[in-house]
């Protein structure tokens, strides 16, 4: 069975609230706090988030293996955020192609000059795996005495990303 890419739909909120619950939790080991909004976030919230952005899924037959969401401010700034892969499907390219399928959408149907994205300090892996990807820092917050963010941002460009595959 191979792993589709596609739009999220009202009925995968379920699901992908499940997800991320699951995959947030090594974030909040890493932090020390349970209390993060990936962790916290209602259905409701999560509903509301699949009807004012662009959202996307994996899809393992009728599993939701994979998740990313991204908006487009008024100045063409694409904010990704909420990229998540199934613990038993990650390092085999699915995280990529989440992002560069919404990075391709973002930029074809939402009109994004740039992408931005933010990432905690000490996700080391996944920093690395941005500035592979050609995300570049370009600057810090701290939210907490335990959490500074790293913003990252690229330019959006001729798609350097594969096109939305339809199989792994």
């Amino acid at each position: 069975m191979s792993v589709t890419v596609s739009a999220a739909a009202e009925t995968d909120a379920e699901q992908i609230l499940k997800l991320q619950y699951l995959c947030y939790q090594s974030e909040a080991e890493l932090y020390g706090d349970y209390s993060i909004e990936p962790l916290t976030q209602s259905l409701d919230a999560l509903r509301a988030e699949l009807g004012g952005g662009c959202v996307l899924v994996a899809r393992l037959g009728d599993e939701v293996v994979g998740s990313v969401r991204g908006t487009v401010d008024g100045d063409g700034t694409a904010v990704i955020s909420g990229l998540i892969v199934h613990p038993r499907m990650q390092r085999h390219g699915l995280g990529r192609r989440l992002l560069g399928a919404i990075e391709e959408r973002l930029a074809g149907e939402w009109s994004a000059k740039r992408y931005r994205l933010a990432i905690g300090q000490r996700s080391e892996r996944t920093l690395r795996l941005h500035r592979k990807w050609g995300y570049t820092q370009t600057g810090t917050e701290r939210v907490t005495g335990k959490l500074t963010v790293i913003t990252l941002e690229k330019e959006a460009g001729p798609a350097e990303a594969p096109a939305l595959a339809t199989s792994a």
